[in-house]
C-alpha cells in the first residue's frame, strides 16, 4: 500500500464521514441490480487489473466527464480505487455535484481482493 500524506488521510477520513461505504459483497449486489462501477484509479493501475464490469475515470477527470457515463443524477455509482481513499472523495465529489446514489467500497478492491482468497 501507498504511503500517504496525514493531510490526505484526514481528508480521506472526512469524506467517508460523508458517504455511504459498502462492503465488496454489497457493492457486487448493487451492480448486479444495474449501478453504474466505477474505477477511478489512474489509467496504468486500471490497466493492471480491475474489477470486471468496471468503467475507468480517473479522479482527474471524473468531475468533468461524469456526466457522459450518468447524465442522470439518480444513477446508481459504486466508485473503487485501490485502498478505498480515493474511491470515497469520488463519492464525496459525486454527492456534492447532485448525485443521490453514490456509494464507496470500503477498502477499495484491496478487500474485493482479499474477499475472494
Amino acid at each position: 500500500m501507498a504511503n500517504h500524506s496525514d493531510d490526505f488521510l484526514k481528508l480521506a477520513a472526512e469524506a467517508k464521514s460523508r458517504i455511504r461505504q459498502v462492503s465488496p459483497v454489497e457493492a457486487e449486489q448493487l451492480v448486479d441490480q444495474g449501478a453504474l462501477l466505477l474505477d477511478v484509479r489512474e489509467r496504468d493501475e486500471f490497466e493492471r487489473g480491475h474489477l470486471d464490469g468496471a468503467t475507468h475515470m480517473s479522479r482527474g477527470i471524473l468531475e468533468m466527464h461524469i456526466g457522459e457515463l450518468a447524465a442522470n443524477k439518480a444513477t446508481p455509482i459504486v466508485c473503487y480505487c485501490g485502498g478505498g481513499n480515493r474511491g470515497a472523495l469520488a463519492a464525496e465529489s459525486l454527492q456534492r455535484m447532485g448525485y443521490t446514489q453514490v456509494v464507496s467500497i470500503e477498502g477499495g478492491l484491496a478487500a474485493c481482493n482479499t474477499q475472494k482468497d
